[in-house]
Order: C-alpha cells, then sequence, then structure tokens
C-alpha cells in the first residue's frame, strides 16, 4: 500500500521524483521505497510521539504534519544508502508528500481488506 501512495506522491507533488529509467526499475523503487517508508514509520514514529506527546498535544496534533514530512526526509536518505533513485526536493515536497501519502494510505485501506474480521 505505501509503493501505491508513494506513486501517487510522486504524481502529485512537484519536488519528489523516482529517476528509474524504465517500468520494472519504478515498480522495484517504489516497493524498496514503501518498504523502507514502513520501517521507518514503524520504528521511529511511535518513539517520536511517546517523547513528543506534549507537543502534540499543544498543537492539537499538527506537529504530526512536521514529523511526517521529518520521516518522509528520513526514508529519502535512508533510500540514499541503497542507491534507490528516489529523491525529495526539500521540506515542503516532503511536506505535501506526507499528506498525500496519509490520504491515498487512508483510501486505499478503506477498500482492501486489512485480513481482520469484524
Amino acid at each position: 500500500m505505501n509503493a501505491l501512495a508513494l506513486w501517487a506522491a510522486v504524481l502529485l507533488v512537484d519536488g519528489i521524483d523516482v529517476a528509474a529509467q524504465d517500468t520494472t526499475g519504478q515498480i522495484v523503487t517504489y516497493l524498496a521505497v514503501g518498504a523502507i517508508f514502513g520501517v521507518v514509520n514503524a520504528v521511529i514514529k511511535p518513539i517520536v510521539k511517546t517523547v513528543g506527546c506534549l507537543f502534540y498535544a499543544l498543537t492539537l496534533g499538527l506537529i504530526g504534519l512536521v514529523v511526517n514530512a521529518l520521516l518522509f526526509l528520513l526514508t529519502e536518505w535512508i533510500s540514499g544508502w541503497f542507491d534507490l533513485p528516489f529523491h525529495v526536493e526539500d521540506f515542503w515536497a516532503a511536506f505535501f508528500g506526507a499528506i498525500v501519502v496519509t490520504i491515498v494510505s487512508w483510501v486505499a485501506s478503506m477498500f482492501l481488506p486489512d485480513g481482520q474480521d469484524d
């Protein structure tokens, strides 16, 4: 689901780019960056939310937008370690890209089964 959301962010936000030349390279890049983004969100985000819970309360959760943008930039930095052609130009591209990823993931989760029986 992260790969789909990242694809949407690349299409919708100027400053986010996947520079793979062929379709297979793009698909592999989206899947790899999606996996990195998932790990970053699973490991780092809960720590940041716990440590910064006062800021979340004071800003009524709006600091979460900044945290998501920083996690998006961290994902781009880690992707560079693996020579993945995924680039985020600046903070604002990461900010709006994180918003797109959040919205697309939320919408996709409404239509795709999550494996839990209700």
